[in-house]
């Protein structure tokens, strides 16, 4: 196995990460943004505030995109199994 094709295996595991990450954190992070601009204008300043709506829309997302994201790790995993002989060589 020459190092092109682990640095290729790395890449590819970095991607799925960020692929599979990349939706919870983007919405994590719109929902602090709004909630912070909205405690800010407000100035409410209460912790619960900025918790409760993120645990909100990670479950939702998960709920929604849970399976597209499950789907792309097992693919990805079946995708190294069949790759395990050449790596043997």
């Amino acid at each position: 196995m020459s190092i092109g094709e682990i640095v290729a295996l790395l890449q590819g595991g970095i991607f799925q990460v960020l692929w599979i990450a990349a939706p919870l954190l983007l919405s994590a992070l719109a929902v602090g943004l709004i909630v912070a601009i909205l405690q800010a204008a407000t100035s409410i300043q209460e912790q619960t505030l900025t918790f409760v709506p993120k645990l909100i829309v990670i479950l939702v997302m998960l709920a929604l995109l849970g399976g597209l994201m499950f789907t792309a790790l097992g693919e990805y995993t079946l995708d190294l199994f069949s790759r395990i002989p050449d790596m043997a060589r």
